[in-house]
């Protein structure tokens, strides 16, 4: 009798929901303390080994030197973003501190419009800085970044043009696009222009029809007239092919069109998050370990590179994705997150204390065709490694 009513109680407390993920192995409230104590330790090596007036790019083990950007570079906002990040687990003002001197060199950059990346630039640092520090200035600064982003909407392409117009692209749009459209959708939702709401989500339909192919996967670059919305080219830059699945740039799909179901609840981008999911899930190129080959279908796997970054992204979308998603969806979703997680967290990937220039990741991918950023750490891989860590501490334990 006993027994049964034991059976009976646990039965009563997984259908609604009380066995947490924590609960469910015991150690992922752990790692995601150890991962935090670690960053907030290798980070402050990262900040000495980089100048007061720039920013981190990566890093390389055979000259031993930290490379910089400017503040214009796409990734200048993941620096302060992972800074800040940091802060709101640990408290440690000094990180803060850091945080503070970053945020007031990339601060200029919120009249931009060289590129798309304002998101990248602007939310993941002034975004972050706003939601844990709820300084008014903060706000002003992303208002006028997404005014900035706006400039390069095209209303007749119904699409936000990427990069500026060469030789070989008329007007490219890159799937990573679909990351900057938070910003547009927040400032919107926080008393801004209406306009910009309408911008992303104008963006997000013409990218459901112009970039995904059948099976989900995505092309990397759509090159369009942009005075008649005509697609001309559907081609790669970063990618093994033309008709590959880039990796990161799948993960960047799956992530924006979850980002677009939060501001928006149209169950056609959760419909489209999940069918790109199945897609990345399913592939038989996924790695047990959930780190993705640079490209799915990059020339010699398995013995072609992964990339951190492409899984640091996918397992941050995955997290929030499970948030809106039934009890199968979710439990797959979660535990696919957490072997990413557990595979970054392990002495494969995550550096030790004082190496790897002071990054937390190694093994992430830039672009392999460009030869550029090849297995090394990238700041945008810690920069999604620690939002999802936060996210699942957040949502899950």
């Amino acid at each position: 009798m006993m027994r049964k009513l034991f059976v009976a109680v646990c039965f009563l407390l997984i259908n609604n929901g009380m066995l947490n993920a924590q609960n469910r192995d015991g150690k992922m409230g752990q790692l995601i303390d150890e991962q935090f104590k670690f960053a907030d330790q290798q980070y402050k090596v990262l900040a000495k080994n980089v100048p007061a007036d720039v920013m981190p790019k990566t890093y390389y083990e055979k000259t031993d030197k930290v490379e910089t950007s400017d503040t214009k570079w796409w990734c200048s906002g993941f620096f302060p973003g992972t800074l800040l990040y940091i802060y709101e687990y640990t408290k440690d003002s000094d990180i803060l501190k850091e945080a503070k001197a970053r945020l007031s060199i990339l601060e200029k950059e919120k009249h931009y419009t060289g590129n798309h990346d304002l998101g990248f630039m602007m939310y993941c640092s002034f975004g972050n800085a706003y939601r844990i520090l709820k300084d008014p200035s903060y706000k002003k600064t992303i208002d006028t970044a997404a005014q900035s982003l706006s400039t390069r909407f095209h209303p007749e392409a119904g699409v936000i043009q990427s990069w500026n117009s060469s030789k070989k692209m008329a007007g490219p749009v890159i799937i990573d696009n679909m990351m900057n459209l938070e910003l547009l959708s927040w400032v919107s939702d926080h008393g801004g222009d209406k306009k910009y709401k309408q911008i992303a989500i104008t963006h997000a339909n013409s990218t459901i029809k112009n970039h995904f192919r059948p099976d989900f996967s995505s092309y990397h670059v759509i090159d369009y007239d942009m005075k008649t919305g005509k697609v001309l080219q559907k081609i790669t830059a970063q990618g093994a092919a033309d008709s590959s699945a880039w990796s990161r740039g799948q993960a960047w799909g799956l992530y924006g069109y979850t980002m677009m179901y939060r501001f928006t609840k149209n169950k056609k981008y959760l419909s489209q998050a999940k069918n790109i999911a199945k897609f990345m899930l399913n592939d038989p190129n996924m790695p047990a370990d959930m780190i993705p080959y640079w490209d799915y279908n990059a020339p010699g796997i398995p013995n072609a590179l992964r990339d951190a970054s492409a899984g640091a992204v996918m397992a941050s979308a995955l997290l929030e994705l499970a948030q809106y998603s039934d009890k199968k969806e979710r439990k797959q979703y979660l535990s696919v997150a957490e072997t990413a997680l557990r595979t970054l967290a392990s002495d494969t990937y995550r550096a030790k204390l004082g190496e790897n220039g002071g990054f937390l990741l190694k093994h992430s991918v830039g672009s392999i065709p460009h030869k550029s950023e090849v297995d090394v750490p990238l700041t945008y891989a810690d920069y999604y490694f620690l939002e999802a860590l936060h996210r699942y501490k957040t949502w899950y334990l």
